[in-house]
């Protein structure tokens, strides 16, 4: 799934860090999320659309559907 995660986090002038230690997860967790090697679980994807300002459908972006 592609995300927005990493372009809205620069917006607000956060680092990866600071995103973490607010959403109470390691830096690991948030570099796996916004390289998109990782699905944040829904009370994860709901903290970050809560930091980050935006709306859970602004921030992950499903990816189109084959066949």
């Amino acid at each position: 799934m592609k995300n927005r995660v990493a372009q809205e986090r620069v917006r607000l002038g956060l680092s990866q860090v600071q995103l973490a230690e607010r959403l109470g997860v390691s830096r690991q967790t948030v570099i796996s999320i916004e390289k998109g090697r990782f699905d944040p679980s829904l009370p994860l994807a709901f903290g970050l659309a809560r930091v980050l300002g935006r709306r859970i459908e602004e921030l992950f972006l499903p990816e189109q559907l084959e066949g």
